[in-house]
């Protein structure tokens, strides 16, 4: 079995929240977000004879968020921990480490703007980096990293948003939708049958006394649809989610799976490849045996990267979707490295 941190965090775990508009959403979720902000011993210090430090930002899987990534794990260690320990070894520089909580009630986000879910890459980076920027001594670099959804959260914001972010580093992020998502179509539409539609689905789960396992990946589904699609509200669509599938016969509408298509890394890249091209740090890696099939669109997009010219670096390991906390051990060197 792999070995239990038992260290205590010595340096400082603070708390904080600040509330934004950029968050209200169809959900009605609060704009109010609390934030984590674990700084070392030896940040501590530096910040103390008026140095300056950079910011690494950490965003969450689905069902996850940045507080959790704080709290005790069996077998494991927090990411304030990890932090301490790469840094008191020397294997990484302190930087400023946030950890946001980016939790909605359809189980997580993409990172993305949406009606449905909130305007999250708008508040990253209007939002929070400000906030961080106005508590604390940054060097005014700030880096991304994140795994599945946050890992697409961190490569995505990059690309949108180059004025704002160094550094990013994507653990596991979701690319080649067709191969991720084409698949679990009559899985989803079976589980949802019953109810008629998404957002009927959606209804009856939130008055649901708990969920199914099988309610993790719907739902999931269902989040894809508000951040990639969103519809307008209308008389049938309270919130405006809607699956670009045929209910009763499962066939695609091509139309509203292009929509999704268009936030697939792989084509977002052909458009946005110029911003990836400065950036201090692109790291990227995966996999080798992921059950959701995301090594084959993340070979595709390191190919693509390379053919573009776009400085980067790609690592596949042996492993899956799961239990990859090991890869901030080589990720979270290199970003503050980059970002000094």
């Amino acid at each position: 079995m792999p070995a239990h941190q038992f260290t205590p965090v010595r340096g400082r775990v603070e708390r904080w929240s600040f509330d934004s508009n950029l968050l209200e959403n169809r959900l009605g979720d609060p704009t109010e977000r609390e934030v984590l902000v674990h700084l070392a011993p030896e940040g501590l210090e530096i910040l103390e004879r008026g140095g300056k430090l950079p910011v690494v930002i950490y965003l969450a899987p689905f069902t996850s968020s940045g507080p959790q990534r704080a709290g005790w794990k069996a077998f494991g260690e927090t990411l304030p921990q990890r932090h301490e320990r790469l840094v008191s070894t020397g294997e990484m520089m302190p930087v400023i480490l946030v950890m946001p909580d980016t939790f909605t009630s359809l189980g997580g986000n993409q990172f993305v703007d949406s009606p449905v879910l909130g305007k999250w890459s708008t508040w990253l980076a209007e939002g929070l980096c400000p906030e961080i920027a106005q508590r604390y001594s940054t060097n005014n670099r700030f880096g991304l990293v994140g795994k599945s959804s946050g890992g697409y959260g961190a490569m995505v914001n990059g690309m949108l948003r180059p004025d704002v972010w160094s550094a990013i580093a994507s653990h596991s992020g979701d690319v080649g939708f067709e191969l991720m998502y084409g698949g679990t179509w009559g899985e989803t539409v079976s589980h949802i049958a019953a109810d008629g539609s998404a957002e009927a689905y959606l209804k009856r789960l939130a008055a649901a006394s708990s969920m199914r396992s099988s309610d993790f990946h719907t739902m999931m589904m269902c989040a894809l649809a508000a951040s990639y699609d969103p519809r307008p509200v209308s008389a049938s669509l309270d919130l405006g989610v809607e699956l670009p599938v045929d209910i009763h016969t499962c066939v695609l509408d091509k139309e509203a799976w292009q929509r999704w298509m268009n936030h697939d890394p792989l084509e977002m890249i052909e458009q946005h490849h110029q911003a990836l091209s400065n950036m201090a740090l692109c790291f990227i890696d995966c996999g080798g045996q992921d059950q959701y099939h995301i090594h084959y669109g993340t070979r595709r997009l390191a190919n693509r990267l390379e053919s573009l010219s776009i400085p980067h670096t790609y690592e596949e390991f042996v492993g899956t979707h799961s239990g990859i906390d090991h890869r901030l051990d080589v990720s979270l060197p290199l970003l503050s490295t980059s970002l000094q």
